[in-house]
């Protein structure tokens, strides 16, 4: 028999998630709630193979967990350790939709990306690259239409590949060079309290000040001590909390990425906007301007006339 594969389906809400649960599963599976939550948990095997289940996650939009949905999304991929996760993104808005992911990618686990919706993206003309994101990401990025079933079957038997390959996500340098010299520290401050795979996730978790993440470490006094001086040491030089830190840097990367991987088509001119170019001219606009008030005089000596 072979080994049973799970994968965590992620992404923010209406991304198009329960569109692909559904049509892999035919969404005949066990529907239930998560531990302790009234959130719905949904789960299911692959029509195509029922050797692959799926769950499908609350739809967020962060793994910094504010709400229910949040916790236990990030609860069940740090510590059910699925085999692999499809993070499914809406292209439409794919720069939402990215933050979530620079947190996936950190979760030390395979991941596959899926671009979701491209027929809207490109009936709007705009064309993202697939190869530079996925340069990016450091990870697999497959075009799809969840809705139109288009290159899912690819999508899953990639996040297949990748989960019995086992070999997980690296997660992107999105920080600034401070803070990435500051998580290194804290990386081998805390080497042997943090599995290997999540290190990194650890690291950020730590500078964040997140107690209930790093409530597994364990960390004594004494440690938690020489942290708060790494983190604290970048908090004055930026003049800002080492959470909102952590948000603006994973934010002023995705910019960087939207430039290099997104290209906008020209937007197309109003009727209004088409009319102003036209009479704002600075060799039109006296002469229609002379034109009208002319029409204009002629037609009220007509009228009173």
């Amino acid at each position: 028999m072979a080994e049973k594969i799970i994968i965590g389906l992620a992404g923010n809400p209406n991304c198009g998630k329960t569109t692909l649960f559904n049509e892999l599963t035919g969404s005949n599976g066990y529907v239930g709630n998560w531990p302790g939550v009234t959130v719905e948990k949904k789960q299911a095997d692959w029509r195509a193979n029922k050797d692959v289940t799926f769950v499908d996650l609350p739809g967020i939009y962060s793994l910094s967990p504010y709400s229910p949905e949040e916790q236990v999304s990030r609860d069940y991929l740090i510590n059910e350790r699925p085999d692999a996760i499809i993070d499914l993104l809406d292209v439409t808005n794919l720069e939402r939709n990215l933050y979530l992911t620079t947190q996936v990618l950190e979760a030390g686990r395979p991941v596959v990306v899926g671009l979701n919706m491209v027929d809207l993206l490109k009936e709007s003309g705009d064309v993202i690259d697939t190869k530079e994101l996925s340069r990016c990401l450091g990870v697999e990025v497959i075009e799809v239409s969840a809705l139109r079933n288009k290159n899912v079957d690819t999508l899953v038997k990639t996040a297949v590949r990748v989960g019995k390959e086992g070999q997980p996500a690296q997660g992107v340098k999105c920080f600034s060079t401070e803070v990435e010299e500051a998580l290194t520290k804290i990386a081998a401050s805390i080497e042997g309290l943090a599995p290997a795979t999540l290190s990194r996730w650890y690291s950020i978790k730590v500078f964040e000040r997140d107690a209930s993440a790093i409530a597994p470490l364990n960390l004594p006094a004494e440690k938690i001590a020489e942290l708060e001086k790494i983190i604290a040491a970048v908090e004055q030089s930026r003049d800002d909390d080492a959470e909102s830190i952590i948000t603006s840097d994973r934010y002023e990367w995705i910019a960087g990425v939207m430039e290099a991987c997104v290209k906008k088509a020209p937007k197309k001119l109003t009727t209004s906007e088409k009319i102003d170019r036209i009479v704002t001219n600075r060799i039109l606009g006296l002469p229609i301007f002379i034109l009208v008030m002319t029409l204009v005089y002629f037609v009220s000596i007509s009228t009173v006339g």
